[in-house]
Order: structure tokens, then C-alpha cells, then sequence
């Protein structure tokens, strides 16, 4: 079986993920949270399997103009920025442009918020144990982004957990949380799709439905 194959799909992922994070099972003070959409169905299984509470952390990725997938940075609901630098030097991305998609995202951030939380208040973080998943990392930025915004409220640990991550950009998140968990870690990345069989887009509709049919251990 190749590597592409053995990621299926985000459910499987998913269930694979949790049996790697075992250890953490019934963690009296644990908490999963999600990166939508995509981390969305990954993490549901993860909380189902060690019967930790679900819910979400709100980040915006910055895609590159005629780019979308490519990541400039990444916003949070509380003004938190991370910008790649080296892909905005690459691409030639004037202050300018990156203003008006911090705008445009911006305004999708809240919508989400609306739409996923009905604008209630995110969840205690301070002296938890914070699962923080999506299906995959490639530039990081998403993930620096809710790392930004979770480590000010004090949490005990942050642990980063997704199936695929490129080598790279692992190791250099390994400095900023304490601890992080792939499946796989390839060194030709190509793209996060490349590592599933179904990487279906993940709609609005879908992380409702999760997180309403979803029963909370606590």
C-alpha cells in the first residue's frame, strides 16, 4: 500500500490519529479543538474515541491571488496575523493586497463564527490540554495563527495533531508547541490532496450536522 493510500479519507484519518493520541483518553482537563472545515471530521472521530469535548478554533487562511490554496498567512478572530514572508517576497504581494484579503477573510471569519457557534463564547482554555487538529498542514500558517491565539490564554500544553505534514514544516513547529503528531511526513509535500484518496471539500452544512449530532463527554 502506498503512503497516498493509506490516509482514505478524513474519517479514516482521523480514527487513525486517535489511536495514536491513546495516551490522552478520558484526559480529565483535554479539550479538541478543530480547524474548519477540513479539521473538522477529522477531529470528531478523536474526540469520539478518547471521549474528550469537541469544539472549534477560528482561523482564516490568506490564500495567494490566482493561488487560493497557497497560504500568505493566516488570521484569528482576535486581530492575531501570521504572514509568510518568503511567499509574499516570492509572489510580490504588496501591503496593499494583503489588506484587502485580510478584509475579505475577515468577514468569512465572522460569518463562520455566526454560522458554527451562533456567536456564543469560545471555550475555557486556560490550564487545558489542547488537541489541536486539521487534515494536514502545509505552510503552517493556519496553525501558527490558532497557536497565536490559544497561548496567551494560558493553556496547560498544545498538542498539534494532523495525517500529513510536509518534514519541513514539521520540524519547525515542533519549537512552538509541546508536542505534534503526523502520520505521515513526506519530503515532497506536493499538495495536501495529493496524500488522500477523498479529499472532498468539507461544506458549512456538514461541520453543522457534526457538531449537532456530536454528544460532549462533559
Amino acid at each position: 500500500m502506498s503512503e497516498r493510500e493509506i490516509l482514505g479519507n478524513r474519517t479514516v484519518a482521523g480514527q487513525k490519529l486517535a489511536a495514536v493520541l491513546s495516551s490522552y483518553k478520558n484526559q480529565p482537563d483535554g479539550l479538541i479543538l478543530a480547524l474548519p472545515r477540513g479539521g473538522v471530521p477529522v477531529a470528531v472521530e478523536i474526540a469520539a474515541s478518547l471521549l474528550l469535548p469537541l469544539d472549534l478554533c477560528l482561523v482564516r487562511k490568506l490564500g495567494v491571488p490566482k493561488h487560493p490554496e497557497l497560504a500568505l498567512g493566516a488570521i484569528a478572530l482576535d486581530g492575531v496575523r501570521v504572514l509568510n514572508q518568503h511567499i509574499i517576497d516570492d509572489f510580490k504581494i504588496s501591503p496593499e493586497t494583503i489588506e484587502r484579503i485580510v478584509q475579505k477573510e475577515t468577514i468569512e471569519l465572522l460569518r463562520r463564527n455566526e454560522l458554527y457557534r451562533s456567536n456564543q463564547p469560545p471555550p475555557i482554555i486556560e490550564n487545558r490540554t489542547i488537541l489541536l487538529i486539521d487534515d494536514g498542514i502545509a505552510t503552517g500558517a493556519s496553525l501558527r495563527a490558532a497557536i497565536s491565539t490559544l497561548r496567551p490564554q494560558t493553556p496547560k500544553m498544545i498538542i498539534v495533531a494532523v495525517p500529513v505534514a510536509p518534514m519541513s514544516t514539521y520540524q519547525a513547529l515542533q519549537s512552538e508547541v509541546e508536542q505534534i503528531f503526523s502520520l505521515i511526513l513526506p519530503d515532497n509535500f506536493y499538495s495536501l490532496s495529493f496524500w488522500y484518496e477523498d479529499f472532498t471539500q468539507v461544506t458549512d452544512k456538514e461541520v453543522s450536522d457534526i457538531f449537532s449530532n456530536f454528544t460532549s463527554p462533559l
